[in-house]
């Protein structure tokens, strides 16, 4: 292992990190983005043996970056590091091109092993996962056939985002938005926001949401 790409905006996240991975690849050159634009760019102007990102970053989310990072450099392997619980993006993280997925609460043990077992070649899946994999194109709920962008919008709706402040925060035009909220509307079957926050509430997509 020499040269390590790590994306993450929150600094305190990104010094733990390097702290783990330091004790176990000392020798390693590990250099920090804090967000995916930077993250492709990097990728775009160098040669890297891992990269690990953060799933949510400002503009350019961590799958964004990946999409991109698999069609610049489609050999380097991408470890995905997330808050969220796997059911909701491992999958569609795996399908993006990532060779893993691991939920940040995960022991730093945990990290080692799935940098380990990418490093050889192979994916670093969870059981459950694994059994996702398998069985879930048996019964997919409506927001899993989302594209990944539909996905991203979708969430930041059901959070009560506004269509200005979503173009604002994923750096794409308000008639963008626009026509993917539609397209979401659609395909889940709904008709209001309201409507929108309760399926997301419902299906554990977001908290509930607070006075």
């Amino acid at each position: 292992m020499k040269r390590i790409l790590l994306a993450d905006d929150h600094s305190f996240v990104r010094l733990g990190l390097i702290q783990i991975l330091k004790d176990e690849y000392p020798a390693a050159e590990i250099k920090e983005v804090t967000d995916g634009s930077s993250l492709v760019r990097e990728v775009s102007l160098s040669d890297w043996d891992l990269i690990v990102s953060d799933l949510d970053m400002p503009g350019q989310s961590g799958l964004q970056a990946l999409e991109q990072i698999k069609i610049i450099k489609p050999h380097i392997p991408v470890l995905i590091l997330s808050i969220y619980a796997e059911d909701l993006y491992a999958i569609r993280s795996l399908r993006a091109g990532a060779s893993g997925y691991l939920n940040k609460n995960a022991a730093p043990y945990e990290l080692i092993n799935a940098i380990n077992r990418i490093m050889q070649g192979k994916k670093y899946i969870t059981p459950e996962v694994a059994e996702k994999l398998l069985f879930g194109s048996q019964s997919k709920n409506p927001h899993e056939i989302l594209s990944n962008r539909e996905f991203e919008i979708f969430k930041l709706l059901a959070a009560g985002k506004t269509i200005t402040q979503i173009a604002e925060a994923l750096c794409v035009a308000l008639t963008t938005v626009s026509t993917h909220r539609s397209r979401i509307m659609e395909k889940l079957g709904l008709s209001t926001n309201s409507e929108l926050t309760r399926y997301a509430i419902t299906h554990h997509i977001i908290s509930d949401v607070k006075d």
